[in-house]
């Protein structure tokens, strides 16, 4: 595990001690309960669709290349 230093507002230090007696759960597991929950319910923005890969059967100048993938954008493009 590695250390970390929290700043509580006092009205989270009171509470979050209130809970520590109650439960006997100690405040350093109280802290890493709320973050765990926090990031395993934290909404993560989508993955962009991939780049298609395109198989010619011959290779492609950067050029050629270039040009093919700004057609198949524009396709996409006119699609919609």
């Amino acid at each position: 595990m590695k250390k970390t230093t929290v700043y509580l507002p006092e009205e989270l230090e009171v509470r979050r001690d209130a809970e520590s007696s109650a439960t006997g759960v100690s405040k350093a597991e109280l802290i890493r309960r709320g973050v765990a929950l926090l990031l395993d319910n934290a909404e993560r923005p989508k993955r962009g669709h991939e780049m298609p890969v395109f198989n010619s059967g011959r290779p492609l100048t950067s050029e050629a290349m270039d040009d093919t993938l700004y057609e198949h954008i524009k396709e996409r493009a006119a699609r919609r």
